[in-house]
């Protein structure tokens, strides 16, 4: 198929790049010139394993960037994939997809036959059908269901591992618009393949551009209304990070009563109906996702007169793991005028994006101690030296703990597991350990946050 991408951040480049080595021919329209052209060298302008060889096989051929939105005209189909942030309040910004979402109708307006707008972005239920929509029509002067009809397609892509979990997807929505008997949307999980010439052609055209993935049958395909799908999302999300938090309030239980919450863990997660996954404690969840969607939902919920005790509370756990750590610092290190390593900056390993990384509040919380901080990560410096110019940067662990007073380790990066002769150069050997990366050793100050 021809398919167009519109946006080209975390999300938006790897579909791009997954759908072209699929087989389909990808047109990425992007407002800045400098990602276009760095997408069409067969470059990533994000750091994402794997990423950047499906970028360097399919740039030129299958894969071409432009900033150009009358591309979408010589496409079946285009995703938006653009940022939707939140406001102080939590609630979502629409400013960005409601201005791309216009001039994607303005150059469907000289497009002859059907066209599918697919919003891949995290929207609150109602966005896709009563913001996109509208906004689509007004555009390009078609009414929905005519030529142009939208749909909504979440992803369900982690940063560090996005391009597997695509091309390995353990589910697939697809939510079109739809009305039973008594007007309410109802939803359905049906198998790849089935005798679809009853339903709407957004439903096949999603199943058309997704048939390389859905070939083999093993892939669960949820088909549903809009806000089914959208709402799907911020589920997910809203369930694992309250898992995290979870975990994380039983781990600091743990601690204050000298028990391993990590064996603990163990132990609950043969259990079937709880699952071992996300049950890894620690100084909390960050990134671009959790934070921001449990952020919005909570908000969401308020402006119907809801209040949702139980995210506020996930998210009150997480805010406070980097103090926790810190208060754990304070036991053994007086911060004031002494050189303290931070170790990691990214939000998760396997990734350069720092966006509501736990360290930006760890780095803080040391400045207001009066540390000198000294920071390492593998990928992830330049990104926070925009949040943290004064700081120093080193290029390897071993020279952010060489004279430090202490150490908090924020990031669970491999490399740091293999730590150990190094420790013997820190002016004091004392780490505090966020992740559970670092071996208990002898000669070295060691505590584990929920551990």
């Amino acid at each position: 198929m021809n398919v167009s991408v519109v946006g080209s951040g975390y999300v938006g480049t790897t579909i791009a790049a997954c759908f072209a080595d699929l087989g389909h021919d990808v047109r990425a329209i992007d407002v800045d010139e400098e990602v276009v052209a760095t997408l069409n060298q067969g470059e990533a302008p994000i750091y994402e394993p794997g990423l950047e060889d499906l970028l360097e096989a399919q740039a030129g051929d299958r894969l071409q960037a432009t900033t150009d939105y009358a591309a979408v005209r010589e496409t079946d189909l285009t995703f938006l994939a653009l940022p939707t942030p939140t406001d102080a309040e939590g609630r979502i910004d629409l400013s960005v997809m409601e201005s791309g979402a216009e001039r994607l109708g303005e150059a469907l307006a000289a497009k002859e036959g059907e066209h599918l707008v697919v919003v891949k972005s995290t929207v609150i239920p109602g966005t896709t059908g009563e913001v996109i929509g509208p906004i689509l029509e007004a555009g390009s002067g078609t009414d929905l269901g005519e030529d142009i009809e939208i749909a909504m397609n979440p992803e369900f892509l982690r940063e560090g591992t996005a391009v597997p979990d695509f091309l390995n997807s353990q589910k697939i929505v697809f939510g079109t618009r739809r009305e039973d008997q008594d007007g309410e949307a109802s939803g359905e999980v049906g198998p790849t393949h089935e005798d679809r010439s009853d339903r709407g052609w957004a439903l096949d055209r999603l199943h058309e551009v997704y048939e390389p993935l859905l070939a083999s049958g093993q892939t669960p395909v949820v088909e549903t209304g809009l806000r089914e799908a959208e709402m799907i999302k911020y589920a997910n999300n809203a369930f694992l990070a309250s898992k995290v938090s979870l975990i994380n309030e039983l781990g600091n239980i743990c601690k204050v009563y000298s028990v391993d919450a990590y064996e603990v863990a163990d132990a609950i997660g043969l259990d079937d109906r709880i699952g071992a996954k996300f049950l890894r404690s620690g100084v909390g969840w960050g990134g671009s996702c959790f934070l921001k969607d449990v952020a919005a939902l909570i908000a969401a919920a308020r402006d119907r007169g809801y209040e949702p005790e139980l995210l506020e509370a996930a998210a009150g756990v997480n805010d406070r793991q980097p103090e926790r750590l810190l208060e754990l610092l304070d036991e053994h290190v007086e911060c004031e005028n002494e050189r303290i390593a931070v170790l990691g900056l990214a939000f998760k390993p396997d990734t350069d994006d720092v966006r509501n990384s736990r360290a930006i509040e760890v780095i803080e919380g040391l400045q207001t101690r009066g540390a000198q901080v000294v920071a390492y990560d593998p990928v992830a410096t330049d990104s926070m030296r925009e949040h943290f110019p004064d700081i120093e940067y080193v290029d390897s662990a071993a020279s952010a703990l060489e004279g430090a007073s202490g150490a908090v380790v924020v990031t669970d990066w491999d490399e740091f597991e293999a730590l150990d002769a190094e420790f013997d150069a820190m002016g004091s050997p004392v780490v505090v350990d966020g992740r559970r990366v670092i071996a208990r050793r002898e000669g070295l100050v060691y505590e584990g946050l929920t551990w």
